[in-house]
């Protein structure tokens, strides 16, 4: 990154305030990785994802040094007048609010959105939590996994000793939260200063965990309808397969096969990609033999197939099916862990971590790329009310006599 990034980006000018716990704080944390300056209002006590999940990096929890990447922490004791006051001043310099913790915490200290409104006509306020402001739920106590249950995106696995167990699994709700929720506030913000209308919003992690599901959840939907109105693919013979990859497990021109030193994904579907694998690897008579529907036609349950396809994928390594793809023009991809794609050349090419001196460890950026500009580089995630003198000062114009004063309240803890 260049020294002019540090102070650039597309959010650039843009101050956020942000009253968050654990990890609905990554929705600020998009901001900064687009220039936004976002200030983490704490109690006195600080946010204790801290110390929440592993790894500890000297100290501190991967996930704080990750998601509060770049933010500044001010330490405000909210249940004292003093406190309230600055926290109102800091709203009226602000563009956006976020509430990430359970929905009508700030209403009860009596900054919800009407009182946000008067102190910042063009506010944009967002409340992110895990079942959202209304529902049956609402009130749960939850972490990141109950999303992905509740949605249906996790399922139990029953281990050797009958004890079910949480599989290894991407979480979903946890990220896709705060990435619709940020992807939603930048859209108010474009609004908001074209307009001046504010925007009141709330978005939930278990919401986003279904909607980020939404295909297969919708082909259930759409299955509820009489086959005569909704079918399979002709290439099936217009048989309803599974939802989503359910319908893959007897998928054989679109599959895993072994490779000789690890799996491939092979993926000709389509005809003229299937067509392309079996002229290069010499076996036209495949072609003959198999040539299938000119779309979406996966062999599904011909075993046949896919007895001679796990013997022709065992006779190059990964790496040489890879070329060979890219040679004759068909669909074959590596299958990697969290721990091998780090070492996966596009991988290395797409990705760029920041480094332990800058972070507190190695973390990955954001994979977005801008022709001719350079994203921010994000500062160290805070400790806890690092930056409230600081904010007070050149954001509020307190001198030193002032904040003294205001420590002496206790509004500062």
């Amino acid at each position: 990154m260049t020294s002019e990034s540090i102070n650039s980006g597309f959010l650039a000018g843009v101050r956020v305030i942000e009253c968050s716990l654990l990890g609905p704080a990554a929705l600020g944390g998009h901001l900064v990785d687009f220039g936004a300056e976002v200030i983490k209002v704490e109690s006195p006590a600080g946010d204790y994802v801290r110390q929440m999940t592993w790894p500890i990096v000297e100290g501190s929890s991967l996930l704080h040094l990750h998601i509060n990447r770049g933010k500044k922490s001010v330490t405000l004791n909210l249940k004292t007048p003093e406190a309230i006051a600055i926290f109102e001043d800091l709203v009226r310099s602000a563009d956006v609010v976020i509430e990430a913790m359970r929905p009508g915490f700030l209403d009860k200290m009596g900054l919800g959105f009407e009182r946000l409104k008067q102190l910042q006509p063009k506010i944009v306020f967002c409340t992110i939590s895990g079942y959202g402001a209304t529902g049956p739920y609402r009130d749960l106590a939850s972490h990141g996994v109950a999303y992905d249950a509740w949605s249906g995106t996790i399922a139990p696995v029953i281990d050797d000793e009958g004890f079910a167990r949480i599989p290894a699994q991407t979480n979903i709700g946890i990220t896709a939260g705060p990435a619709f929720a940020a992807m939603s506030i930048m859209a108010a913000l474009v609004r908001a200063r074209t307009t001046g209308k504010p925007a009141c919003m709330e978005i939930a992690q278990s919401d986003s965990a279904a909607y980020f599901d939404w295909y297969r959840i919708e082909t259930h939907k759409a299955y509820e309808r009489p086959q005569s109105e909704v079918t399979g693919n002709s290439s099936d013979n217009f048989e309803r397969r599974a939802p989503g990859l359910g319908g893959m497990w007897e998928g054989v021109r679109y599959q895993f096969y072994a490779s000789q030193d690890g799996y491939v994904l092979f993926m000709a579907s389509e005809q003229s990609f299937w067509k392309n694998f079996c002229h290069g690897i010499g076996r036209d008579d495949l072609f003959e033999a198999f040539p299938g529907s000119t779309y979406a036609d996966h062999a599904r349950g011909n075993t046949a197939l896919q007895t001679q396809l796990r013997e022709i994928f065992k006779t190059k390594t990964t790496a040489q099916w890879l070329l060979f793809a890219d040679e004759h023009n068909t669909t074959i991809a590596p299958v990697n862990t969290p721990q091998t794609v780090m070492d996966d050349a596009q991988f290395k090419n797409r990705f760029t971590w920041g480094s332990t001196e800058q972070l507190g460890c190695e973390q990955l950026l954001l994979p977005l790329h801008v022709l001719g500009e350079e994203l921010p580089m994000p500062t160290m995630a805070p400790t806890n009310g690092e930056h409230t003198d600081d904010v007070l000062k050149n954001i509020l114009g307190l001198d030193a006599a002032a904040i003294a004063a205001l420590r002496a309240t206790g509004a500062l803890g």
